[in-house]
């Protein structure tokens, strides 16, 4: 039979995860019923609130209490809120009045970690930057296996050269940041295939495997990581990609929008071209008349004639109002 301490601690873990009858607890942890009854007295004395059922489908289950007492997370569920913990910490959350909390949170979660664990939190928090905050359209969230992102950060720690696969194939990488921004995730590396700089979508990473050839750091692409990829997202990161011609001073539009959303490159001291993407053409249509500025769209063809199908819609929309 197990150990009291030990015993009780995996009949709470059980009962964070479904209700149990007395006989399926008993079962599970090589006790009596008799035992599991005193158990639950202990875990109650200790202010959770387990309450039991009865009938065909009752049993025991864990409820809401006056308090908040202890969580057992698995090794899993550990890292994932921690990193979420982290992530957020970093400003992704539009929250001004949770940091304190999210630094206490965090401290109490890092400090009982094993160090296995805590490894590759640390190495995630300190291998990633956060991209700039932004307002209005959003993207739809690109989500990554944790085992990815921890893989990569690992990397990113150790200067190791990594293989990922994508559906592009197999390429392997030396890793020097991940930048989470609008919650995608992006790793700026060095491909071999290519000898370039890149910043590729983790998303898109189907498998990532660290090797064994620790590379030298080379010279970084530019002194902002965080830069670099907003405009690499702007030029090649999105499904479709638009070329506007906006008729104010480069300056200006730069002020107005995102780094994310365009690439601005001055024609004259009273014009400029846009380069700017997104995944849907709408996306683009929307940021176009979120600029407030006159502008002319030199292509792609289904951008024009989505914005020409919008033209009509809004003029009829008010063709029938006075004045």
């Amino acid at each position: 039979m197990a150990a009291t301490t030990p015993r009780v601690l995996r009949l709470l873990a059980l009962l964070q995860d479904r209700a149990y009858t007395g006989r399926e607890l008993a079962d599970r942890l090589d006790i009596t019923e008799r035992t599991v009854r005193n158990d639950i007295s202990r875990l109650r004395e200790l202010g959770y609130p387990v309450h039991a059922e009865r009938g065909a489908i009752g049993g025991y289950r864990l409820g809401r209490g006056a308090t908040m007492p202890p969580l057992l997370l698995d090794d899993e569920e550990a890292v994932a809120v921690a990193l979420s913990i982290a992530v957020a910490h970093d400003g992704s959350l539009a929250v001004s009045d949770i940091g304190d909390q999210l630094t206490r949170a965090l401290r109490k979660i890092e400090q009982i970690l094993p160090k296995r664990l805590q490894r590759k939190v640390s190495a995630l928090r300190d291998a990633t930057e956060i991209g700039p905050a932004t307002t209005g359209s959003r993207e739809p969230d690109a989500p990554v296996a944790t085992g990815i992102l921890t893989t990569l950060a690992d990397a990113v720690r150790r200067t190791t050269a990594v293989t990922v696969q994508t559906s592009d194939g197999t390429t392997e990488l030396e890793p020097y940041r991940l930048i989470n921004w609008q919650r995608r995730w992006y790793v700026v590396a060095y491909s071999m295939r290519t000898h370039d700089w890149t910043a590729i979508p983790a998303a898109g990473i189907i498998r990532a495997e660290s090797g064994a050839r620790v590379f030298a750091p080379r010279k970084l692409p530019d002194d902002d990581l965080v830069a670099f990829v907003m405009r690499h997202i702007a030029s090649t990161g999105w499904r479709v990609h638009a070329r506007v011609t906006v008729l104010e001073p480069a300056e200006t539009v730069i002020a107005r929008i995102n780094p994310a959303v365009g690439v601005v490159e001055p024609i004259d001291e009273h014009s400029c071209v846009l380069l700017t993407g997104a995944d849907a053409m709408e996306t683009i249509a929307i940021y176009l008349s979120m600029l407030m500025m006159d502008f002319r769209v030199d292509g792609p063809p289904e951008l024009v004639a989505h914005l020409r199908t919008l033209a009509r819609r809004y003029t009829e929309s008010v063709g029938t109002q006075a004045g």
